[in-house]
């Protein structure tokens, strides 16, 4: 395998040049015919017991690319070779913006995991707009991570969403509210519940006179119980179509000592548990009302199904795809299918929510 002497290399950089690095190789490699082809026979994996419908959106396999990958759009069009069901862009705000000072962006090797402080940096909406115009016949369902501007305080957030959605709902396969990345001060706030109602309301409104593209919340893995229970509540009353659980923890506790002290989410195997938690809290709650997308802490099939038990209908990675290679995603999903197979199911839906119905 390439990849972990590729890996060793790209670990030598700061990491978010090899970040760029990677997406620059990545696009050199499937823009060429030749070796996407090739390349894509080897990283797909397909099978009809991972297809699911689900917001009205056809996906031939459970597994995404989580936000925070591609930021500016410029990566989009290889999520099928790649092996993805689905994928999302973002998180884009209104206006373009730098992000947080650099260095943002730091690696534990030792505990499989990444620090980020990035605030979203993107290309804004009108650069979005431009690259996704041009898409066609693109065989992935696209989501959208839309989030407010830094500058925008926290009282008219709506409108910066609103903005994004009336601007990009041609190009969007569903949505992504993002209020729940802790590195936009004050973003999370937005999460209490009278906060949330206010919020997301007239976003509702906006979508419901456009296309009434599906809208999903992303959540915080930092959340409690009751808070959780609040989160739900507000979504079943403006009619929210998805919960995507969850974002990266400011909890340090599970990271090593040199990256303690600096701000950021942790993303990786530190946040596994917490994710996890939320994520059944939620299933629970929610009873199937809604799917919901589990995020947080997957390296290998085992997690991934672990997450689809605990109530996710579709799960999404990138710290794992990260220290685990590209292909990754093929491993997941045939992993998902012998899964599958031994507990004696013809399809990954009616795996959802098992491990809820075991520990009743």
């Amino acid at each position: 395998m390439i990849y972990p002497l590729l890996k060793k290399l790209l670990f030598q950089l700061n990491p978010e040049n090899a970040h760029h690095l990677g997406i620059f190789g990545i696009r050199t490699i499937f823009n060429t015919p030749i070796a996407s082809s090739i390349l894509s026979s080897k990283l797909r994996y397909e099978s009809p017991s991972l297809k699911q419908t689900i917001m009205g959106i056809e996906f031939e396999n459970p597994v995404g690319l989580a936000a925070g990958f591609d930021k500016h759009c410029d990566f989009f069009q290889h999520f099928h070779s790649l092996g993805f069901g689905f994928g999302e862009v973002g998180t884009i705000t209104p206006i373009a913006q730098k992000g947080n000072d650099k260095p943002r962006l730091f690696r534990d090797k030792r505990n499989h995991a990444i620090l980020n402080r990035m605030g979203f940096n993107n290309g804004g909406l009108d650069h979005c707009k431009k690259i996704l115009s041009k898409m066609q016949n693109f065989k992935t369902p696209i989501a959208i991570n839309i989030g407010k501007n830094k500058i925008t305080p926290n009282e008219q957030a709506n409108q910066d969403y609103q903005k994004l959605i009336e601007g990009l709902s041609d190009y969007a396969s569903f949505f992504v509210v993002n209020i729940s990345s802790p590195n936009t001060p004050g973003l999370r706030n937005l999460q209490a519940k009278g906060e949330l109602k206010k919020l997301l309301e007239p976003i509702m409104e906006t979508n419901s006179k456009l296309q009434n593209k599906p809208i999903a919340l992303k959540i915080a893995p930092d959340i409690t119980e009751s808070e959780a229970q609040d989160i739900v509540d507000v979504v079943f009353e403006v009619g929210i179509s998805c919960i995507v659980a969850t974002n990266t923890t400011i909890d340090k506790s599970n990271i090593s000592s040199h990256l303690k002290d600096e701000a950021g989410g942790v993303s990786g195997k530190p946040v596994q548990s917490k994710s996890d938690q939320v994520l059944k809290w939620i299933a629970q709650k929610v009873e199937k009302r809604i799917p919901i997308i589990g995020v947080g802490g997957i390296f290998n099939a085992d997690d991934a199904y672990r997450k689809i038990k605990l109530g996710a209908n579709l799960v999404e990675v990138y710290t794992g795809w990260i220290y685990e290679g590209p292909y990754l995603i093929k491993k997941i999903n045939i992993g998902l299918e012998q899964a599958l197979k031994r507990d004696g199911f013809k399809n990954i839906s009616e795996a959802v929510g098992l491990q809820l119905k075991e520990d009743e």
